[in-house]
């Protein structure tokens, strides 16, 4: 079952999604931190479900997941993943150096950090999809959670397996100085919206290619 990634036309048109989202969203963090954020090329990929725990480092990783709904002329969810390391380093960089005592542990403060920073980037992201398709696309508050990567990727992969058993994964790496944060993004509209999305894009002859 490929489904919409049987089609080349498709996959193209998704990572320059996923290329421009990226950018804006540098940007964005550039901002919100006030310093010079450099950018590796995002790597956007179309895997198997199953597969795309290993790419996180494998079901068991602890990563941070924050969560979106997203409403109006699209309806589906966005979700952020970051390891742990780099959850730590990105509040790191955006409290002037705060950093929890201890490893692999997340508390409320860098909790509530996180949903904000999750928040920017995301929405970066949604912009750069509503002005390429020209739909009114909102973002719900986030919300967010700290568990092994396997349960984590359970909800895009539960709500993408409607349509397809592959998924597009957007991998973008941010990087100040010394520091560096991997952070990737699931865009997985329900299953009526991925038909507006294609159209929307031009993409209106796919099935079946």
């Amino acid at each position: 079952m490929g489904g919409y990634f049987d089609n080349n036309i498709v996959i193209d048109i998704l990572k320059e999604i996923g290329n421009i989202g990226s950018g804006n969203a540098a940007t964005a963090l550039a901002k919100m931190l006030n310093k010079r954020i450099d950018m590796n090329v995002p790597k956007v990929n179309v895997l198997d479900i199953s597969d795309v725990p290993a790419l996180i480092g494998g079901p068991e990783t602890l990563v941070t997941g924050v969560y979106f709904k997203i409403e109006g002329d699209l309806d589906g969810s966005i979700m952020f993943v970051l390891d742990i390391n780099s959850s730590q380093t990105l509040v790191k960089l955006l409290t002037s150096g705060y950093q929890n005592n201890k490893d692999n542990e997340i508390d409320d403060f860098t909790k509530s950090v996180l949903q904000e920073i999750g928040n920017i980037l995301s929405g970066s992201y949604i912009s750069s999809l509503s002005s390429l398709t020209g739909l009114n696309i909102k973002i719900s508050i986030p919300s967010i959670a700290i568990d092994m990567a396997g349960a984590i990727l359970s909800v895009p992969a539960i709500q993408f397996g409607q349509i397809s058993d592959k998924i597009l994964i957007i991998e973008t790496e941010f990087i100040e100085g010394s520091d560096n944060v991997k952070g990737f993004f699931f865009l997985v509209p329900d299953y009526d919206s991925y038909d507006i999305l294609l159209k929307s894009l031009g993409v209106s002859d796919y099935e079946g290619k």
